[in-house]
């Protein structure tokens, strides 16, 4: 099991800090399809007691990223077709709603922090440094939202993202990839810098299409 001792904070609740730790590693592949969960083995990693490891492993049983067999034990998930197509269907018709509401209304700071934002993911694909691409492909997304001031819709959405997020750690080494997703930002944020919610939202719907179908296409073997 790949849980490293991880000093975690006081001042908030354990529950949640066991669960984004081992919901990481389940997105990041570093825990593996079909691997056993050890309740008590994280709980000795994380040097915390039971209960919270327990509450963890109970919110990604319910986000579906672990199985609890009541004879057999608890184990990672598989990464299921459904899965992908059903958070796909979730993030199209929040994320798409969230960039046609957020076309027309940028300021220039904050089309400058989008500007950035491509820029250090451009460098993070140039220097091969895909954990550092995923998590500002996640922030150029949390910034639309955050531009229209819909914090739960980007709750929403990544909590949903997590079966396509274990699909991208696969996707992002092959080669070209990580091109197109800029190019469909710059796309996405061109839309809303002219303010045409239309094309916004048409140009999101097509980049999270294309994710969907390199993850389906590369992770093939490991889709059930």
């Amino acid at each position: 099991m790949d849980v490293e001792p991880t000093p975690l904070k006081r001042g908030v609740a354990l529950s949640d800090q066991v669960y984004q730790v081992v919901r990481g590693l389940i997105v990041a592949g570093r825990m593996r399809p079909g691997e056993a969960v050890v309740e008590a083995a994280i709980a000795t990693r994380l040097a915390v007691s039971r209960t919270p490891v327990r509450e963890a492993l109970k919110r990604l049983s319910d986000e579906g990223l672990i199985q609890v067999f009541a004879q057999s034990g608890t184990f990672i998930a598989p990464i299921s077709r459904k899965a992908l197509e059903e958070a796909y269907i979730i993030r199209t018709a929040l994320e798409a709603e969230s960039a046609s509401r957020a076309a027309g209304r940028l300021k220039e700071a904050e089309a400058e922090a989008f500007e950035d934002n491509i820029a250090a993911h451009e460098r993070a694909i140039s220097r091969r440094h895909f954990a550092d691409a995923i998590r500002l492909d996640d922030t150029f997304h949390r910034m639309i939202a955050e531009v229209n001031g819909l914090h739960m819709l980007w709750r929403a959405v990544d909590v949903s993202k997590a079966q396509m997020d274990r699909g991208r750690h696969l996707a992002i080494p092959e080669p070209g990839l990580g091109a197109v997703t800029i190019r469909q930002h710059k796309l996405i944020l061109e839309a809303m810098q002219i303010g045409d919610s239309e094309l916004a939202a048409s140009h999101m719907r097509d980049h999270l299409a294309t994710s969907l179908g390199n993850t389906l296409k590369i992770a093939a073997d490991m889709i059930a």
